[in-house]
């Protein structure tokens, strides 16, 4: 019975002794043993073997990156607001020795230096540029903290500020602030777009009036060019037709209704060729007349010839005086009627016997 209990006494030592020789270190861990109450090495992640009663195996640090999320602290701003800054830090233990052996409590050191310089920073920015700047803040936080836990073992991987709450009075005068600045924007852009449209208008007129200008001179220059061409077709034609003073004198006839026309006009001028002009139709008529069977007589253009007569042809009134024939039963036209001179082919303006106009 002795034996059976001392037996097992031993088994239990045993395993005591192993449970403290043998040390399985997770991944991602890291053991500082310490040697009679000194520091004597840092296990790694794995199986590890320990001298029992002699070596100390203190708590596992972790190595992993760790997140901490800093309550809200009171912040002064250089223009003397104060805003309320949350913080959050990430960063690594590289150094368990020194994570162990330099700082008590890391957690609370790093919190306090946060605080201390995020004051710092933040006391000389104001209100604005801590709103606008935080990527700036967040990298002056970073730089400080780094070489301040540096010998301790950590390393500061990323600050952010989390949120930035100013005073809910600071905060109203901000909208309001925020509120009309929109407003001038909209304005400045409504004016803006206002002159644009105004300065484009006016240009387009401009070119519409230059282009109009433009198409109104050529269509004239076109128009005369039109004109002159029409007036050089029918000067060429009249002159290459040789018309007869006849039909002139006709066609200016046909001319006189036209000036008449209107309701301005109140007087109607004759012109001082109007009697030429009548003149000319009665010889046309005179001459239409005398060649018809049974208006005249056929000798009298011989007898005229005969005496030497070089006035008008047989059957042709004087100028002023309605033409003769048989018809009508009016007497025939004397050449010294009226006053006139006898038509001896020399005076006025009529060629002599033979030498009429041509047709």
């Amino acid at each position: 019975m002795v034996a059976l209990i001392a037996i097992a006494v031993v088994v239990v030592f045993a395993l005591v002794f192993a449970a403290r020789t043998i040390r399985v270190i997770p991944q991602a861990r890291a053991g500082v043993v310490e040697r009679l109450g000194r520091y004597s090495r840092t296990l790694e992640p794995g199986l590890a073997i320990v001298t029992p009663f002699v070596d100390r195996v203190r708590p596992l640090v972790d190595l992993r990156e760790q997140v901490v999320n800093f309550s809200p602290q009171s912040v002064i701003t250089d223009d003397n607001v104060v805003v309320a800054i949350e913080t959050v830090l990430y960063f690594t233990i590289t150094d368990p020795r020194s994570a162990t052996y330099e700082v008590a409590n890391p957690l609370q050191a790093i919190e306090q230096l946060t605080v201390t310089t995020l004051r710092n920073v933040i006391g000389g920015l104001t209100l604005e540029a801590t709103l606008t700047a935080r990527e700036n803040v967040n990298a002056e936080l970073r730089t400080v903290l780094d070489e301040a836990t540096g010998k301790w073992g950590i390393r500061i991987n990323r600050v952010e500020i989390k949120s930035v709450d100013p005073p809910a009075d600071i905060r109203t005068a901000m909208e309001k602030q925020m509120r009309a600045e929109r407003d001038r924007r909209a304005a400045i852009l409504t004016a803006e777009g206002s002159r644009q449209s105004q300065i484009l208008t006016a240009e387009g007129e401009k070119q519409a009036a230059v282009l109009q200008a433009e198409g109104e001179r050529e269509a004239a220059v076109l128009r005369a060019e039109g004109e002159s061409k029409a007036i050089d077709t029918v000067f060429k034609a009249i002159h290459e037709g040789r018309p007869t003073r006849d039909l002139l004198s006709y066609e200016y006839l046909k001319m006189l209704p036209q000036l008449a026309e209107g309701d301005a006009n109140k007087v109607f001028v004759v012109p001082s060729e109007f009697a030429g002009a009548f003149g000319g139709i009665g010889e046309a008529l005179s001459r239409s007349f005398g060649n018809r069977p049974g208006s005249a007589d056929p000798g009298d253009a011989e007898r005229a010839e005969d005496n030497g007569a070089g006035g008008l042809p047989a059957g042709d009134p004087a100028p002023g005086q309605l033409p003769t024939g048989g018809s009508g039963g009016k007497p025939p036209a004397t050449g010294g009627s009226g006053g006139k001179p006898p038509a001896d082919g020399g005076s006025g303006d009529k060629p002599p016997a033979g030498a009429g106009p041509s047709r």
